[in-house]
């Protein structure tokens, strides 16, 4: 297989709890390990217009054409909009990998969706449509679009600074420090 090197990253900026409307998400670029460029749109809290979303941010790109896989900081963005990775990857043509460092709790979540989330049950089913995330160079990982070898080599040759791979860590600062003034957390 070959070496995938321009790679997009994604995460969400952090909002408040009570937060009601849309929410940052910034994309990484990069071309090989250097930052090539950062994307941006916006999602609805708990909405159902993360995939779209973000189609129209890659696909609208400049950087669009060069690209070779796309990265995403859990399944969902925005507390519950939830990603359909499948139409992510028919409409870009590229593989779709969620990445987290930690095993989610899949029983929380879904009762969350469930009994607190309006079209819960539509968003669980992606979650489901998904597959589950396997443990994969100290990261969890799902993937469409690339087999688990493959997948597994994207993310081992992006951990520069960390098991998170560089495009997330990088979204994530970025997502960060516009929102709140400077990054906090462990990227």
């Amino acid at each position: 297989m070959r070496t995938l090197s321009h790679v997009a990253g994604f995460d969400d900026a952090p909002f408040q709890r009570s937060h009601r409307g849309d929410v940052l998400v910034v994309g990484a670029v990069f071309a090989g390990t250097r930052l090539d460029g950062v994307l941006s749109t916006q999602v609805r809290r708990d909405g159902i217009n993360s995939t779209t979303r973000l189609i129209e941010c890659l696909t609208e790109s400049k950087y669009f054409a060069q690209l070779q896989a796309i990265l995403l900081q859990g399944i969902a963005f925005a507390g519950f909009n939830v990603v359909d990775l499948k139409t992510l990857h028919s409409a870009t043509g590229l593989p779709v990998l969620v990445v987290s460092r930690h095993a989610p709790d899949l029983a929380a979540i879904r009762k969350a969706l469930l009994e607190k989330v309006p079209g819960g049950a539509r968003k669980w089913r992606l979650i489901e449509a998904a597959g589950p995330m396997a443990p994969m160079v100290g990261v969890y990982c799902q993937h469409v679009g690339i087999d688990a070898a493959g997948a597994e080599r994207l993310i081992a040759g992006l951990q520069i600074h960390g098991q998170l791979p560089e495009p997330l860590r990088v979204a994530h600062m970025i997502a960060g420090g516009v929102t709140t003034g400077e990054s906090r957390h462990r990227a």
